[in-house]
């Protein structure tokens, strides 16, 4: 049971940020997250209440940081506008 919750704790954050670097959207990034999740629940990994809300706060906090992510690549790349 140990190795489920460490599970749960890190690894739907660190997939959506993942997701999130490969899709360059962390929308798409979160949904493909979820996705695998619901498979895992599907397919009888995850099958307590306490695994849910840990998948579920894991996801906030990895959509948190690939949501600033994203925003910081963006304001990085923002082209500065020349005064002629």
């Amino acid at each position: 049971m140990l190795d489920k919750i460490l599970a749960a704790i890190f690894l739907p954050g660190i997939l959506v940020v993942f997701f999130t670097r490969v899709t360059y959207n962390h929308i798409v990034g979160l949904l493909l997250t979820v996705a695998l999740i619901v498979a895992s629940v599907y397919k009888g990994y995850t099958h307590t209440w306490p695994l849910f809300i840990i998948d579920a706060a894991s996801l906030t906090i990895g959509f948190y940081y690939a949501n600033r992510m994203v925003n910081r690549n963006k304001k990085r790349k923002k082209p500065e506008s020349k005064n002629v």
